[in-house]
């Protein structure tokens, strides 16, 4: 049986992160939302598990991933969920949680890049909120973003197993996280992202060497691969991509 991913169709998104670990690995799975809904898919079917009333345990909101009857929301603990499987994971303890307290870090780079554009309110349209934004947006790229970068280019450089991978010699989920949120940050401020990126080099390997993995770059270039937009997470708005 097949994994059931469900997230907006439409966008990358948090789901993306999840869509990079099934397809690195080649592991079957429906997306749902993007899936015809003469056949029960489409966004009604996502809809009909946000909205269940009988659900004992219903996701919040998407991203969440349906195993069988198992379901399992947010973006870092569905990783978790999957990556002993998926073999995208250590087998040791500490390992596990380090892995995780990476993806959470990636976690917090992302919602930080997404307040950028919506700092007060997401029900609120971006044109609602532009002075909020370029002050929210300006000390991202100054300040937050580079800190970013340094500790993952700080964590690859101090990996005892050698600086190819963010946690010991293979890939794991966090590897793949860290190259979605490098292809976000590009996206969306091309030139703070090109500055603080200058400096770490061990990032850009390791962002070159998932975008080089045979199903990574196969997916990547398939109609599978949403392109990013100005719905998504990551916006691409000049104005507020300070240097």
């Amino acid at each position: 049986m097949s994994y059931e991913l469900h997230y907006w169709p439409g966008i990358q998104g948090r789901g993306e992160f999840v869509r990079l670990a099934l397809e690195a690995t080649g592991t079957p799975y429906v997306d749902v939302a993007r899936g015809a809904e003469a056949k029960g898919l489409g966004l009604p079917a996502l809809q009909r598990q946000l909205q269940s009333k009988t659900a004992t345990q219903p996701p919040f909101a998407p991203p969440f991933l349906k195993d069988g009857e198992f379901v399992v929301g947010q973006t870092s603990l569905i990783l978790q969920y999957l990556a002993p499987t998926l073999k995208l994971v250590g087998r040791s303890e500490q390992a596990r949680v380090w892995t995780q307290q990476i993806q959470l870090t990636i976690a917090d780079a992302v919602t930080d890049a997404h307040d950028t554009h919506h700092p007060v309110g997401t029900s609120l349209f971006y044109e609602d909120q532009k002075p909020e934004a370029l002050r929210r947006a300006t000390e991202f790229c100054r300040v937050r973003l580079p800190k970013y970068t340094q500790w993952f280019e700080a964590i690859i450089a101090r990996n005892p197993a050698g600086s190819r991978h963010l946690v010991g010699g293979k890939l794991s989920y966090a590897d793949l996280s860290l190259f979605q949120l490098i292809e976000g940050l590009n996206y969306a401020f091309p030139k703070a992202a090109q500055r603080a990126l200058a400096r770490t080099p061990n990032v850009m390997k390791l962002h070159h060497r998932v975008a080089t993995l045979p199903k990574v770059a196969a997916y990547l270039r398939s109609e599978r691969r949403i392109a990013f937009n100005e719905q998504g997470i990551f916006r691409q708005y000049p104005e507020l991509d300070i240097e």
